[in-house]
């Protein structure tokens, strides 16, 4: 079905608005990049710079998958959802490309727009491994939320 169809189940597009405040308060998403076989998914914290532009730390070593996967691509996509309950979610899938910064673009980045959560063990990783920074451009993107009054207890049916 279509979202256009789900829209009697109560799901509704998100508008370029709703999803930019929806990105203002996430921090954490699905990096999807292309390999040569299915795509290479990872989730990741990330900053945001209130538009277009989401930025990822990547903690790399001699040898990097998702470091090289990223250099390589053309394009990528990024999935930031939230499901709070069964009747109470929002996902928003972006697409675009994704570059490595230099190390002056990194440098000139505000910490307003670098990845403002992470794992400890990323934290304390990092201060012995390289980092990277990316910076993901969505040239598209697209919202769906579900927010509906969940059925009164008697009214739901039991699986039993």
């Amino acid at each position: 079905m279509t979202v256009d169809e789900l829209g009697t189940y109560g799901i509704e597009r998100m508008d370029d608005e709703a999803i930019e405040r929806f990105l203002s308060v996430r921090s954490v998403g699905i990096l999807g990049l292309p390999a040569s076989g299915p795509p290479y998914l990872l989730p990741m914290s990330f900053g945001y710079d209130g538009g277009r532009r989401l930025y990822f730390s990547f903690l790399v070593g001699e040898e990097s998958r998702k470091s090289e996967l990223a250099d390589r691509a053309d394009v990528c996509t990024v999935l930031v959802y939230s499901a709070e309950t069964m009747f109470h979610w929002r996902s928003v899938l972006l697409r675009g490309p994704i570059r490595r910064l230099s190390a002056e673009e990194r440098s000139e980045l505000p910490a307003s727009q670098t990845p403002t959560w992470q794992p400890e063990l990323i934290r304390t990783a990092s201060d012995r491994g390289e980092t990277r920074m990316y910076e993901f451009e969505a040239e598209s993107w697209t919202g769906v939320s579900h927010a509906i009054r969940p059925p009164a207890y008697d009214e739901r049916s039991s699986r039993d």
